[in-house]
């Protein structure tokens, strides 16, 4: 049986890899790209391979379209096909309003909006009735409790259009877009020991972080059997942030 493949941005770390791992456990070979971290990428791809599937770990910064579009292309041509893209890779600016900077809100639409547009666009001319794009956004498109992320959180609101746009571009073809919206997740970005995690905690309902694995599962669904008939959604793994 020939197993599927995904394409897994920003995959060294973080969701990115816990997204990899999962999909290696649900029989996907798994691409990954990586900005700087070599050493962490290649462990990734150590435990794909351990979990029986081809692995793959591109360096691509998620702000070239160019290297984006290589990485889609390398991917095919390596492990032979593309079922499931994940755009994960991100940042996290944050500061008032007033010191923004326009370099700053170019690099964030970049890194979120353009890529995640470019890699659906190069994506979808490889892929078959069946396959699935996901888009990692966050709860922030949807809930600002705090001042300081304006720019991050229209960059990520803007993953809901896409997701709403692809589904209707690509449902004639039998592909499926959706985006999961976390909230404060535990990773390198933004640990649950970090100085501002308590307050955090305290605007979701469950009282606690999401753990990125949480997240990875809400993957799995969409890029399963079960997510055949879900597209153009946005998937809250929250704790609750915005209910």
């Amino acid at each position: 049986m020939t197993r599927r493949v995904a394409l897994v941005t920003g995959g060294s770390r973080g969701i990115g890899a816990a997204v990899a791992r999962r999909l290696a456990g649900d029989g996907f070979d798994v691409a990954i790209t990586y900005r700087s971290a070599g050493d962490r990428a290649a462990g990734v791809a150590k435990e794909v391979e351990a979990a029986g599937g081809r692995a793959l770990a591109v360096r691509a910064e998620a702000a070239d379209p160019d290297a984006l579009v290589a990485a889609v292309e390398r991917t095919v041509r390596e492990l032979g096909r593309l079922d499931v893209l994940v755009s994960n890779a991100g940042i996290a600016p944050y500061g008032p309003l007033e010191e923004v900077t326009r370099a700053e809100v170019d690099d964030v639409l970049a890194v979120h909006a353009r890529a995640s547009f470019v890699l659906a666009q190069a994506a979808a001319r490889h892929m078959e009735a069946g396959a699935r794009i996901v888009l990692i956004g966050s709860s922030l498109a949807e809930r600002v409790p705090s001042a300081g992320w304006t720019a991050y959180a229209m960059s990520k609101s803007a993953l809901i259009g896409l997701a709403k746009g692809l589904a209707r571009d690509l449902g004639p073809r039998g592909i499926t877009a959706n985006v999961i919206n976390p909230g404060s997740t535990d990773t390198d970005m933004n640990p649950a020991t970090g100085p501002e995690a308590g307050e955090e905690r305290r605007l979701t309902a469950l009282g606690r972080y999401c753990d990125p694995e949480e997240v990875a599962a809400a993957v799995s669904y969409l890029a399963g059997e079960g997510g055949r008939a879900v597209t153009g959604a946005s998937i809250a793994v929250d704790a609750g942030v915005t209910a």
